[in-house]
């Protein structure tokens, strides 16, 4: 018989909830949940069928020492949780940022690394079906060597959400940490290589925002925006984090010249509609396959000569390998958590993405967010 395996999920809000069905969904006894307010969390650990709540994570780690801690709270408190989850020995699976700093997450990686934990990194998009097909042809050769990369997106959030984490470096808000981390992971995941060396810049075109009721669940700064009357009764709160972007990245073989590197771009406002849909398109020697949607959501278009440009089905057998969710975020923990809860059992790495990509993915964040022009991007700590 299978020895259980237990998990303390961190975090009672749209994460938490996700990485609590994936987790369940993998096998795992989820027994407890831990969040920063009482009523939110046991509200969430009720609705869930979670049988412990609280607020005080360190003494659940303590009492009842579970083998996965998933940590699924804003990006500020990645650093603390992720490494009292490390030092108890546990396995970490995080959501998107690792942490707020490259610094930061260089020291959760070197920590896992050093305990012999294992890690799992939740920038899971690299799981839409749409992108599991783009890999296999780009693989196959399809479009021939890759030489460009194409990601452009325009979400027109509401400039009126209440303050909250997502307007805060400090807390992990900011769409690099939470929106540019899945579409590098897309792109990585399809053109395979390193993340070889990165620049970029980012705006802040909110500046100030309406303060409202805490959120303790990220779908609600959506649902919970005000009209302008109303925002104009309420004080108002500094905004620091980045709302656009546009980042270059070579991506390739450290042993090969920057010449046979593909040279991805990342361009994405969050605020002002766009004309044309978002999309990801990989530009090769030999024709150009296009996904509709900044998430590879979309359909999915082949072009190798002349004017057509053919639309390519997802097989059958790409859904059939995936879990039956038809929620996408949730498909996309789940497939995760699968390949993660797999490896815990000791039943193989299936090349999920773990705390190293978290970390390099902070450092190419932090060379974007200084202005400083093209830099190296680690490959290892050392």
């Amino acid at each position: 018989m299978t020895t259980p395996i237990r998990a303390l999920i961190l975090g009672s809000g749209y994460a938490g909830e996700g990485h609590t069905l994936a987790l369940r969904r993998a096998g795992v006894d989820v027994v407890a949940m831990a969040g920063r307010t009482a009523s939110a969390v046991e509200a969430a650990a009720q609705r869930l069928q979670i049988p412990r709540a609280g607020t005080d994570y360190r003494q659940m780690l303590a009492e009842l020492r579970p083998e996965i801690v998933a940590v699924g709270t804003p990006g500020g408190a990645h650093l603390e949780q992720c490494l009292a989850a490390i030092d108890a020995g546990c396995h970490v699976l995080c959501d998107k940022p690792l942490a707020t700093t490259a610094a930061d997450a260089r020291q959760i990686y070197a920590a896992a690394r050093a305990k012999g934990v294992k890690t799992a990194y939740a920038a899971s998009y690299r799981y839409q079906p749409q992108a599991l097909v783009a890999r296999q042809l780009v693989r196959g050769g399809a479009i021939g060597p890759v030489w460009e990369v194409e990601c452009v997106s325009h979400y027109n959030w509401p400039r009126l959400m209440p303050f909250g984490w997502p307007h805060r470096l400090d807390q992990g808000g900011g769409r690099l940490n939470n929106n540019f981390t899945h579409k590098l992971s897309i792109v990585q995941h399809v053109v395979g290589g390193e993340i070889l060396a990165a620049m970029g810049e980012t705006r802040n075109d909110l500046k100030r925002v309406p303060i409202g009721e805490r959120i303790h669940d990220f779908r609600d700064y959506n649902r919970r925006a005000f009209h302008a009357d109303e925002a104009a009764q309420r004080e108002w709160a500094e905004v620091d984090s980045d709302w656009s972007y546009t980042v270059l990245v070579r991506i390739g073989e450290r042993a090969a010249g920057p010449e046979d590197a593909v040279s991805a771009t990342f361009r994405h406002s969050a605020l002002p509609f766009g004309k044309n849909k978002d999309y990801i398109a990989f530009y090769g020697a030999e024709g150009v396959l296009h996904i509709d949607g900044a998430y590879a959501q979309g359909a999915l278009y082949l072009h190798t000569g002349g004017d057509t440009w053919d639309e390519l089905p997802v097989p059958d057998r790409i859904y059939a390998a995936l879990p039956p969710e038809p929620d996408h975020s949730q498909r996309n923990w789940d497939q995760l958590a699968r390949e993660f809860v797999a490896d815990v059992r000791g039943e193989g790495d299936a090349g999920y993405q773990t705390f190293r990509d978290g970390w390099i993915y902070q450092e190419v964040i932090d060379i974007a967010r200084s202005g400083q022009g093209w830099a190296e991007v680690a490959a290892e700590i050392g």
